[in-house]
């Protein structure tokens, strides 16, 4: 039976407003500015084919696994582990998810100030003829500045408090359902675009046709690095939004449908930015510059560019505001129910400390570079951290937890909606989170911390 306060306890309204948020919250930037360069630098046809494949064998078994446990405890990832496993160290598992929420939102809403400027820019014609090298140039002074990056950080955060602030039905679940659909319109605006462009031909041979010399170990781990941290697995937010999914709703096809969603829009973001590149002649392994500095380039030389440009931003700015919504949201109902505060206070109170270390971060890379960890300025060092320790770490205990130490009647319960549907793949399910999931999440950990090379960030 449900305590008063679950009861209380607001939920999603729609199976469409569960897939929008959720979907809002895995697609952001990485989807369209990390996962193009990714797929560059690794390949292209052959890296998407892994990825595709670690998303539909490890993605959706994981996200299904924090669907289970937010929605069988309805709580916060810290109250969700004090609930399904009372008096034990488990609920550590949460402070850690609550920790990279914090944490990542901090450097996020940096990243997605900047499509901010870039969107102003675009409006004012900012960018002219420049080169790449002028373009470079640019962005490095914009960066290195500190106090434009500020504002558009802060303003940010405002529009990210405000929808969270609304709630659950009137705030996340209604904007996203708006902003969702204006994403997918935007992205196919700019898909059409690119392969209209003369020569547009060989980036899609180059996304599409696979050259399996290409995959390498290496080659491998990014891909599975890449899946894991575009699907938001491991920092509680899909705890967090499962806790809010109506009994009613059948996990399994929501985990599915979510990472679909997902890899449609990575895919596109492909689509729409890899002909493009190669119509103008461009390396397709331009890297973390592709979006901010070699994207404005070609739009730049494109007829009707301007136009192009100004739709890119406002794409990916969308993109980062349903993935920070999301993110903001874990902190909030952290607070709203371990804390017993409203969701005002805990809104307001969220939105605050995470902008004083945000306002750090940002300082950080410009006015004070003092503000160093064992040697990584303060945004590279959350940055860093998170996606190399709290996310792997936070992701393989939440599989654990499934896995080993839930009752198998109990997740089974939830996946088949208290048994009204057939899970035919259930066992297929557990067989993957006790055994390939972990595997695959503590590579993707120890690959993080440089033992098999470089190392994948998210």
């Amino acid at each position: 039976m449900n305590s008063p306060s679950t009861e209380l306890r607001e939920s999603f309204g729609s199976r469409i407003g569960v897939i929008a948020a959720a979907a809002g919250s895995a697609i952001g930037l990485g989807n369209i500015w990390r996962f193009p360069y990714v797929t560059g630098e690794n390949g292209g046809g052959a890296f998407l084919l892994v990825y595709l494949a670690f998303v539909i064998f490890i993605g959706v078994p994981v996200m299904l696994s924090e669907f289970v446990i937010g929605r069988r405890s309805q709580r916060n990832p810290v109250g969700a582990f004090k609930k399904l496993a009372p008096r034990t160290a488990w609920p550590l598992i949460g402070f850690i998810g609550i920790t990279a929420a914090f944490t990542i939102l901090a450097f996020y809403t940096t990243v997605s100030g900047w499509t901010l400027e870039y969107l102003y820019l675009s409006f004012v014609n900012g960018f002219g003829t420049a080169k790449k090298a002028e373009l470079s140039t640019q962005f490095s002074n914009f960066v290195a500045d500190g106090y434009r990056p500020l504002f558009w950080q802060l303003v940010f955060m405002l529009l990210t408090a405000y929808i969270v602030l609304k709630g659950i039905k009137n705030g996340i679940e209604k904007y996203t359902k708006i902003l969702m659909p204006m994403l997918f319109l935007i992205i196919m605006l700019l898909v059409i675009r690119s392969v209209t462009l003369p020569n547009s031909y060989a980036g899609l041979v180059f996304l599409f046709k696979p050259d399996f010399s290409k995959i390498t170990a290496d080659v491998v781990i990014q891909a599975l690095g890449q899946s894991f941290f575009s699907l938001s697995i491991g920092m509680g937010t899909l705890i967090t939004y499962g806790s809010y999914i109506n009994k009613k709703d059948q996990l399994g096809t929501t985990a599915i449908s979510v990472s679909l969603a997902d890899t449609l829009i990575a895919v596109l973001a492909g689509v729409a930015i890899f002909p493009a590149v190669f119509a103008f002649g461009i390396a397709p392994e331009s890297g973390p510059s592709l979006v901010f500095i070699t994207l404005p380039m070609i739009f730049s030389q494109m007829t009707g560019g301007q136009f192009f440009e100004i739709i890119f931003f406002i794409l990916l700015a969308i993109a980062a505001l349903t993935s920070t919504i999301s993110v903001l949201e874990v902190v909030v109902a952290y607070l709203a129910e371990e804390l017993k505060m409203s969701r005002k206070k805990a809104t307001i109170l969220a939105s605050v400390s995470i902008s004083i270390l945000g306002i750090l971060c940002t300082l950080s890379q410009g006015p004070l570079p003092e503000l160093r960890i064992a040697g990584y300025s303060l945004f590279d060092a959350l940055e860093k951290s998170s996606a190399n320790i709290f996310l792997p770490i936070g992701g393989l205990f939440i599989v654990l937890f499934v896995g080993w130490k839930m009752k198998k009647e109990d997740v089974f319960d939830e996946i088949t909606n208290q048994n009204t549907l057939k899970g035919r793949f259930k066992i297929i399910y557990l067989l993957i989170i006790r055994f390939a999931a972990p595997v695959a999440i503590a590579l993707v950990f120890l690959n993080g911390l440089g033992i098999f090379g470089s190392g994948v960030e998210a």
